[in-house]
């Protein structure tokens, strides 16, 4: 087979070059060649100047496919709030899906190595049987964990169906370090209800490999077909078919077709570890995007303790699932009940605070909102949000002014989302109006009361999705009073029902 050969290829147009330049001669954009990889035609010439024909594409009939085996079913992370994202018929069923290409992106320092780790640790455990197949055996307690593992020589380890992390960014060592801090940590161990001996388990089934040349790590994934691949991070990988650095769009484009081409047909799934752009996006093409099967994004403020995993894009599952995490000493703790969470430190029967009821997915989270008027100082009064739109404070404001005859014209107004949530949802505008008014005429709504509704231009208060749903996650967490479209018809009603006009 012949050497691929290096072409640039403009991204705008398609024309095609032999070396990069900025400009692209046929469509006038800037910096759009990107380098590629072109196969030279192996086929010998015929008698008309052109190619023997290609070999005949393979069929599969569809009575063929193996839908059923086992090995080709979804599994479990052994982490909940994971599983929740990546989606699956019903909770049961949830989990990764065997030869899926999952692509977890980030800010620096957020927690994707950690995660992936978590994940690491939690296959392991539930592969190696939990406790009582990784303890030393008695005479009452089999070696079930040895006779499942087999020497290969090729790689000089025990290995049972491996965990293979291709550790571009950091050591051996380091990774170590952290698989020790999460291991030796009591409160892991009895959260998960994980023995002490995981470490053992970890020694015989995990794998590293500090190569960077995909060519190498997609030989080497083929010749010990591991559970899953764990790849940190795609922008350190390399293939010497190109001569862009590591990182480049070129690089990270081609190095992705390829750990999809070797791991699709092996059924083993993949994560790869993505950084982000200043601008917030992940780096490199957005043809990266399209070409895995799974993207999520880990979001949160690194000085907070709340951790927000979401997915962008999902061919297995829902893309409006999240997961929500909280850092903790030995790493990131999922959070199975977030309304708790939230309303933690909520105020009670303060002026400006009101509690709100939004849907991530098929999850209701109940939040706090907090607002502050004040008198203002300046000719034009400020609107200021801090996890609310700019135009949605704008448009409530005029709403009260207008119909509730509420004097917001010469005040500041500032609202907040307690706990670092950021909100888009319709659905809290009634709330956040409430919040307005209780803070401009300082009066405190009644305690155990929760406001669900959007608010229209006319003053209105429309009703929203999974308002039942809503309801009966409010009452779950011991609210009393739920004031929706059902009790009041517009926003003026509530707030004279609450004396705030």
């Amino acid at each position: 087979m012949a050497k691929p050969k290096s072409i640039f290829v403009c991204q705008n147009c398609g024309q095609d070059y032999p070396r990069w330049q900025g400009r692209c001669d046929s469509c006038g954009e800037w910096n759009t060649l990107v380098e590629e990889t072109k196969a030279q035609p192996a086929g010998k010439s015929n008698s008309l100047g052109g190619h023997s024909q290609a070999p005949v594409a393979e069929m599969i009939r569809f009575s063929e496919v193996d839908r059923l085996s086992a090995s080709k079913q979804r599994f479990s992370t052994g982490i909940g709030e994971v599983d929740r994202v990546l989606g699956g018929e019903e909770a049961g069923k949830q989990g990764i899906v065997p030869g899926s290409v999952m692509l977890l992106g980030g800010e620096p320092g957020i927690g994707k190595s950690t995660l992936l780790t978590q994940v690491v640790l939690q296959l392991i455990h539930s592969y190696a049987g939990g406790e009582s197949e990784v303890t030393a055996p008695t005479q009452s307690t089999p070696k079930k964990s040895q006779s499942k593992l087999q020497l290969d020589p090729k790689v000089g380890t025990t290995l049972a169906a491996p965990i293979l992390y291709v550790a571009g960014e950091e050591s051996p060592h380091q990774i170590s370090m952290r698989i020790d801090r999460i291991v030796k940590n009591e409160h892991f161990l009895l959260k998960n209800k994980i023995g002490k001996h995981l470490g053992e388990a970890v020694e015989k089934h995990l794998v590293f490999s500090t190569s960077t040349d995909i060519d190498s790590i997609c030989s080497l994934i083929r010749q010990i077909n591991p559970k899953l691949v764990i790849i940190d991070s795609i922008q350190t990988m390399t293939t010497s078919d190109l001569t862009g650095a590591s990182g480049s769009v070129g690089q990270i484009r081609e190095v992705t077709e390829r750990i999809i081409e070797t791991v699709k047909p092996l059924h083993v799934p993949a994560f790869l570890i993505g950084h982000v752009t200043k601008e917030g996006t992940i780096a490199g093409p957005k043809v990266l995007e399209h070409m895995v099967d799974t993207v999520m994004e880990l979001s949160g403020e690194r000085t907070g303790q709340l951790r927000i995993l979401r997915t962008i894009k999902n061919r297995f599952g829902a893309t409006d699932e999240v997961g929500v995490f909280q850092v903790s000493e030995w790493g990131l703790e999922e959070v199975t009940n977030p309304s708790q969470l939230f309303l933690e430190g909520s105020t009670k029967s303060v002026p400006g605070s009101t509690t709100v009821c939004v849907m991530e997915g098929t999850r209701p989270l109940l939040l706090e909102v907090q607002a502050l008027v004040v008198d203002s100082q300046l000719a034009m009064p400020r609107r200021v949000g801090r996890g609310i739109e700019l135009s949605r404070i704008q448009v409530l404001a005029a709403v009260l002014q207008k119909h509730a005859h509420l004097p917001l014209g010469t005040t500041d107004i500032f609202l907040s989302v307690a706990g670092g949530f950021a909100v888009k949802e319709p659905a809290v505008d009634l709330g956040l109006a409430v919040a307005i008014a209780s803070s401009l005429k300082n009066k405190a709504v009644p305690e155990k009361t929760i406001f669900i509704g959007e608010v229209g231009l006319l003053g209105e208060i429309r009703k929203v999705q999974y308002l039942e749903r809503r309801i009966k996650e409010a009452k779950r967490l011991g609210f009393e009073h739920i004031i929706s479209r059902n009790t009041h018809a517009t926003v003026r009603e509530v707030v004279s029902a609450y004396k705030l006009s």
